[in-house]
């Protein structure tokens, strides 16, 4: 890295961090999550970043170049052709054989029931069984022959207790796992690579990791949402153990942050079904809020930053978010009253998003500048604020955009 990136990387590391600890900086980190534009922008598609890893690393590295962030935000490379192999059934995407899926779209997700309301107790009691035999060969058919997989009590004199493991059928799914995991690998080699490359031109990640809320685990992939919705009614108790399970696996999951260097220590949690009005204060409190609330605090005692990223509105849900350490999360918001969340979050994490991404899509340039200035002037005051979209950008006008990146690097200024 050459010295003058070497300082550009600093300063903007320095910009995000002293916003999480609820200080002021030479002026506000500028971090908005992008999704499709670099890509669109810059002579790529969406489907690149599922196909060709080449041509969608030169398109962010240009993005980048261009438009000069506080930090590399774009999402990672996915592989289009594992997903091919394992038949995913959960999201459509573009490239895929057969899809109605643009080519500059993002994936789309596909809600699908697999698990019914009568198989809680088995996956509590069997996370990993479950998993194999049941949700892997639902989700993705190309795996079915992993519900064969079946261990039972034996006498341990012979290899006897391995037979299911190489029945015929289990076999082809674990000779198919090994096709998809080199597809997967390529995926993230070329992530890693253009990580490296953004670091290298002074870019730092903005996160170093992901998660959901338990609950959202099981509504989006298990339950899907009308049982997640009903569940809540009908089974609190099975819900609220398979949330706290749940939130035990993803703490065990995040041991690495122990032991390994990295340049930021950040986890990103994309809230989808805690926004107002989806459940009352009290199913909120113990099925959402909770088990979520018990990673995050496990995250901090690591010296990891949660990154909070409700969807929706968020207005009722304030002054429960206010309950967590001073200046160790940050919490994103989509729909709230900012000037709200700047009083009862001020003190105790720091904020960010609300500017609509339609304004940077259908909006005039002084709309966008007029906006920019408000959220400014409400949220900047004394620290702990990071200017975000209230959403993932996938489309915008370009001079929509060069106004939100201008406002907020000069008018942000301390």
């Amino acid at each position: 890295m050459s010295e003058s990136n070497q300082k550009l990387y600093q300063e903007r590391l320095k910009r995000v961090e002293d916003a999480i600890s609820l200080k002021e900086s030479d002026r506000v980190p500028i971090a908005p999550i992008f999704g499709a534009l670099p890509y669109a922008m810059k002579g790529a598609t969406y489907k690149d970043s599922m196909y060709n890893y080449d041509r969608a690393s030169e398109a962010l590295v240009r993005f980048y170049e261009t438009f000069q962030p506080d930090a590399a935000t774009h999402t990672a490379f996915t592989s289009g052709r594992a997903n091919e192999l394992a038949q995913s059934s959960m999201i459509d995407w573009p490239g895929r054989p057969g899809t109605r899926v643009a080519d500059f779209s993002t994936h789309q997700v596909i809600e699908r029931e697999f698990m019914s309301q009568e198989e809680y107790p088995e996956m509590i009691g069997d996370f990993t069984g479950f998993m194999l035999r049941k949700y892997i060969p639902r989700a993705f058919p190309a795996l079915k022959g992993l519900s064969d997989i079946n261990f039972v009590p034996s006498i341990v004199l012979s290899t006897m207790p391995l037979a299911s493991l190489y029945s015929p059928q289990v076999q082809d799914a674990f000779s198919l796992l090994s096709k998809i995991g080199e597809e997967d690998n390529k995926a993230a080699a070329a992530t890693q690579a253009v990580s490296a490359r953004l670091a290298e031109m002074g870019f730092p990640p903005f996160v170093t990791g992901a998660g959901e809320a338990p609950f959202d685990i099981l509504g989006d992939y298990y339950r899907g949402t009308l049982g997640a919705l009903a569940d809540q009614l009908e089974c609190p108790e099975e819900i609220e153990a398979a949330c706290d399970m749940l939130a035990d696996i993803q703490i065990a999951s995040y041991s690495y942050f122990k032991t390994v260097s990295m340049p930021v220590k950040r986890v990103f949690f994309p809230l989808h079904k805690g926004m107002d009005g989806f459940m009352n204060p009290q199913q909120y409190e113990k099925l959402y809020w909770k088990p979520l609330k018990k990673i995050m605090l496990a995250l901090i005692d690591m010296g990891v930053t949660p990154h909070i990223y409700t969807e929706g509105k968020y207005n009722t849900r304030l002054e429960q978010l206010a309950d967590v350490p001073k200046g160790k999360v940050i919490y994103h918001f989509e729909t709230a009253d900012m000037k709200e969340a700047k009083r009862i979050l001020g003190d105790v994490a720091c904020i960010s998003g609300n500017l609509p991404i339609y304004l940077l899509e259908y909006g005039t340039k002084q709309q966008v500048i007029d906006y920019c200035k408000e959220l400014i002037d409400t949220c900047a005051p004394g620290g702990g604020y990071i200017f975000d979209t209230n959403g993932c950008i996938d489309n915008a006008k370009r001079e929509n955009l060069e106004a939100m990146f201008e406002t907020v690097k000069s008018y942000g200024k301390k």
